[in-house]
């Protein structure tokens, strides 16, 4: 779910993002209609940058207030009474939500690949979506054994002609750039996470912690840069024995598109194989494929052109191209 599309009002915005949080988390799609038409709330964001604006930022910056999950009457009492808290809150966070269940819908494109396997993330945030290999998983019954039997199980329910594999891949190297990249040895960081999951979203919260514990076990590398800027120089230092895979789920929807563009381009120039798991239409003219009608999904596309799947945005199914 994109954060904010300036072509649009904060209403508008707002209004949308209740229709995709509908039926995953109907606490927050009713508080996201609401401030469609609060005017003290509107009035707030209006003083934020557009990139500021969007609901997910607001909502988990509430939350890392408040320590809970904000209703309307409390954002209006946080506006009121701590409105610079919250705006430094959201002028020094952002919306890095690090779903390791989206594991469970990389998995089957990376295990289509040549082991073994060097991997670079871009937007990476805690290095959560670092460790395909460490988890565990559950297809409806079919079980994929992850390296560390203490990590979590990720469930996803598979449609269509998905190739599960028998295990995970082998990894001998991986790497993360991000903007801001967070620890999750850290406890601050780790209650940011822990704001951006949504209210009545099942086990997120429980998964999130287990996968925290897991990168702590582990320790993701995740560097501080650009996704643009910096791809060359952390792929450089990638095995040349290995596969190279950069990826990324929910991360170019916040990257202008003369830069997704150049980006497309800069995967290129250093070799590697790219999954885009992205919102339909993030990077190019690809479409949601038919398996997955009637439901809102993002598009999991190899090498830029080749669609393999449509998937939840947080990994919860994957429906694969026939």
């Amino acid at each position: 779910m994109a954060g904010y599309d300036a072509r649009l009002t904060t209403p508008e915005n707002y209004r949308r993002w209740a229709l995709q949080a509908d039926g995953r988390s109907p606490p927050y799609a009713m508080l996201a209609a609401q401030v469609a038409q609060d005017p003290q709330v509107l009035s707030f964001l209006e003083r934020l940058p557009e990139t500021r604006r969007q609901p997910n930022l607001l909502f988990a910056a509430a939350r890392y207030l408040l320590g809970r999950p904000a209703d309307l009457a409390a954002l209006r009492e946080l506006i009121a009474g701590r409105p610079a808290e919250l705006t430094a809150v959201m002028r020094s966070h952002r919306t890095q939500t690090n779903e390791a269940a989206r594991c469970a819908t990389l998995l089957p494109a990376l295990c289509q690949l040549p082991e073994p396997l060097a991997l670079i993330e871009v937007g990476a945030s805690a290095g959560l979506t670092l460790l395909p290999d460490v988890y565990s998983y559950d297809y409806a019954g079919r079980q994929v054994p992850g390296t560390d039997p203490e990590a979590p199980t990720l469930r996803c329910t598979p449609i269509g002609p998905v190739p599960l594999p028998a295990r995970t891949p082998t990894v001998t190297w991986r790497a993360g750039i991000d903007l801001n990249p967070l620890d999750p040895a850290d406890a601050e960081d780790a209650r940011w996470l822990q704001c951006l999951v949504w209210p009545a979203e099942g086990d997120r919260d429980e998964r999130l912690r287990g996968a925290l514990a897991a990168a702590r076990r582990h320790r993701p590398v995740v560097h501080r840069g650009d996704l643009l800027d910096d791809l060359a120089g952390v792929a450089a230092a990638a095995p040349t024995d290995a596969t190279l895979v950069v990826y990324h789920s929910a991360v170019l929807a916040y990257v202008e598109p003369k830069r997704r563009a150049a980006f497309a381009a800069a995967v290129r120039d250093v070799g590697a194989h790219w999954l885009s798991n992205e919102a339909p239409g993030v990077i190019g003219p690809v479409e949601p494929i038919q398996a997955a009608a009637g439901r809102r999904s993002f598009v999991l596309v190899r090498d830029g052109h080749e669609v393999l799947a449509a998937t939840d945005s947080h990994g919860t199914w994957i429906a694969w191209a026939d």
